[in-house]
């Protein structure tokens, strides 16, 4: 179980990855947020829709802190929030894994833990997968349910995110490769999500769906037992729970001072504590 662990907390040496709770920093200026008066302008942030919830949530209660800083928050998966931020676009951009190696060189701040959890229907019997299973269901290897214990729930239907999201890559990194697999043996049969929320929906809507979503869409599924392990706060905490990963923010070396404020704001005890309001793991 520990390897399996760390494996899926590994980071690639792509980017300066900033651990802990250590502030932004450096140039030309001190990166504590400075006054009320002192900040205004607008923040952009484009990426992950594992980190949306938590991104507009921290980034409501700063505006009321800091009333002359307007931030907008988009979406469009870790990939464009690497490509965005890379390119000017954004001036965050918002990753639920690191940047790869040539990817990009930006800064990584880890803003919050996360879990993928392992979901289907409410009107699903099954309660627990092993990670074997669950990979053999994504690789087209297990095709029914009765194969996994439901023995009136027919064809499994398999739903998947796209190439370049952060949770498939968790997925693939927590799962696949469990048993020697990777994104590229998935079932071509599984259907295509660009969304944690529109997994979620698609879920919610079939009752013999399979799919995985951040902790924070887990609301109107059934969250499966993994290897026998809850999904939970807890066992995420722990890490006991086998598929985990850190949530993030990227930026340029040098951000203005609103980006810099908010994205210490967002690692500071009153951010984690919004971090952990919102359903997901704080930091420490």
């Amino acid at each position: 179980m520990a390897s399996r662990i760390k494996k899926s907390l590994m980071f690639p040496l792509a980017a300066l990855i900033i651990l802990g709770l250590t502030s932004v920093s450096g140039c030309g200026g001190g990166g504590d947020g400075g006054s009320e008066v002192a900040l205004t302008g607008t923040i952009t942030e484009s990426g992950s829709t594992s980190v949306k919830p938590l991104a507009e949530a921290l980034a409501a209660a700063f505006m009321d802190k800091y009333p002359k800083v307007k931030i907008e928050i988009g979406g469009g998966g870790s990939g464009k929030g690497i490509s965005d931020c890379a390119a000017g676009i954004s001036d965050i951009g918002a990753v639920s894994r690191p940047p790869k190696i040539g990817e990009a060189d930006l800064i990584y701040y880890p803003i919050a833990r996360d879990a993928v959890a392992i979901v289907v229907n409410e009107d699903n019997s099954v309660t627990e997968l092993t990670t074997e299973q669950v990979a053999k269901i994504y690789t087209g290897d297990i095709t029914k349910w009765s194969e996994v214990g439901w023995a009136n729930g027919g064809d499994i239907t398999v739903y998947c995110r796209e190439a370049g999201s952060g949770t498939l890559d968790c997925f693939e990194h927590g799962v696949l490769r469990e048993i020697g697999k990777k994104e590229a043996d998935i079932t071509p049969n599984a259907e295509r999500y660009d969304s944690n929320a529109g997994m979620q929906i698609a879920v919610q809507a079939d009752a013999s769906a399979i799919g995985f979503v951040s902790l924070g869409y887990v609301e109107g599924l059934k969250v499966l037992k993994l290897d026998g392990i809850e999904c939970t706060i807890e066992t995420c905490k722990s890490g006991d729970y086998p598929v985990l990963r850190r949530l993030a923010f990227v930026s340029k070396a040098c951000p203005d001072e609103p980006t810099k404020a908010f994205i210490n704001f967002c690692r500071s005890e009153e951010g984690q504590a919004i971090a952990a309001e919102k359903g997901y793991v704080p930091l420490t």
